[in-house]
């Protein structure tokens, strides 16, 4: 990797993992625990699955504005950091009132939109597929740091909400840093902004399709693995540990994926990683109080995350000339509308059946590799 120093505002490399850090951390919080937070205060499952949607929704929504209205400069991704910030501090005022912290999600997601893509593109330009992992494992290593952190100390909504907002404060500040480093990446997204207009996402449908089903698949474990393990009588800090242990196996996947992307093709990598949902799924679906189990299960989450994640996003980035759009359009179909309506349907299955629930998602994993199989055959696009 060029230009690693001590130095974050001189080292790309540093700055990127400084800020992957504490976003994911972030995430961490908003993913890990707010759901239990919300369910200590009275919300039903279906209030969380329809405040799990909000955030997920607007980054979907996002990209289409960008591709018809805004181009996502320096000025724009600065707004959309100090936004998040502030909006995590509103949460403190809306928390105990269903719609004033549904609104506030929805801006909490409008405000995310615009940050990940923008850097994802600097690490891609400046690290490349190759080192990429080695740079983003900082976001995985945060993202367990603040699991093991708050799992063993977490007591009350105020800790939770603070953690947040530490979290999303040093995030707009390494984010600022960040962006001292898009000189060249704003000079290519001029070259194609003109033509934003010819953004195709049904040439290649199928493989949008299936980005979306996949992240779908995820709505089960983001939104009621932690509720769902705990009413199996696992304990809340013994969850804690199984997130980690995840969050572990994605990290030294990151460490050693370059030789993968490399050497195999990207789109049998994300048939293979794919197919590590399903089995994944199942496992949970059938074996919540088997510990063993579960650490297989999360094991998975080298594949089915790490692997696919980074696949995905160079795929993306191969597919098309509007770089930064494209990645929102990733993110937005994925994260976004996979986000919400994986959230929306597993609000709704887990209070009728919580491992039906994981089941449904195991077979919504195998529709997502059968639309990949399907994008291969029509021979789209090879890497």
């Amino acid at each position: 990797m060029k230009n690693l120093t001590l130095n974050p505002f001189k080292s790309v490399a540093l700055s990127l993992s400084l800020f992957y850090f504490f976003y994911f951390a972030m995430v961490g919080v908003y993913v890990i625990f707010m759901p239990k937070v919300l369910k200590d205060l009275g919300y039903t499952s279906v209030e969380i699955g329809a405040i799990y949607t909000s955030a997920p929704l607007m980054r979907f929504l996002l990209p289409f504005i960008f591709k018809r209205w805004i181009k996502l400069t320096n000025r724009v991704f600065y707004i959309s950091l100090i936004a998040t910030a502030l909006i995590t501090a509103l949460f403190f005022i809306t928390i105990n009132n269903f719609w004033l912290f549904l609104l506030a999600n929805f801006a909490f997601g409008g405000a995310m939109g615009a940050v990940l893509p923008f850097v994802e593109i600097i690490a891609l330009e400046h690290i490349g597929k190759e080192n990429y992992g080695r740079v983003r494992l900082w976001g995985s290593i945060g993202f367990a740091a603040i699991a093991l952190v708050l799992g063993g100390i977490l007591n009350s909504y105020i800790m939770a909400l603070s953690f947040l907002f530490a979290m999303a404060f040093l995030t707009t500040i390494f984010g600022f840093i960040v962006a001292r480093f898009d000189k060249n990446v704003s000079i290519k997204e001029q070259t194609a902004k003109s033509s934003n207009a010819s953004f195709s996402l049904y040439k290649y449908w199928a493989f949008w399709v299936s980005i979306f089903l996949f992240q779908l698949s995820f709505g089960a474990f983001y939104n009621f693995f932690t509720i769902y393990e705990t009413s199996n009588g696992i304990p809340l800090n013994v969850v804690s540990y199984l997130w980690i242990f995840g969050v572990t196996c994605e990290i030294v996947m990151l460490i050693f994926q370059g030789p993968l992307l490399k050497n195999f093709n990207l789109l049998t990598l994300l048939i293979l990683t794919t197919l590590s949902g399903v089995f994944r799924w199942l496992l949970i679906a059938f074996y919540p109080e088997n510990i063993t189990l579960m650490l297989i299960a999360q094991a998975t989450h080298a594949l089915s995350f790490a692997l696919y994640y980074t696949a995905a996003i160079t795929y993306v980035y191969t597919l098309y000339k509007q770089k930064q759009l494209a990645q929102q359009f990733f993110l937005g179909i994925s994260f976004g509308l996979g986000g919400a309506v994986g959230a929306i349907i597993s609000g709704l299955i887990y209070k009728i059946s919580p491992s039906g629930l994981f089941i449904f998602e195991a077979f919504i994993a195998l529709l997502a590799a059968l639309f990949l199989f399907i994008h291969k055959r029509r021979k789209e696009y090879v890497k």
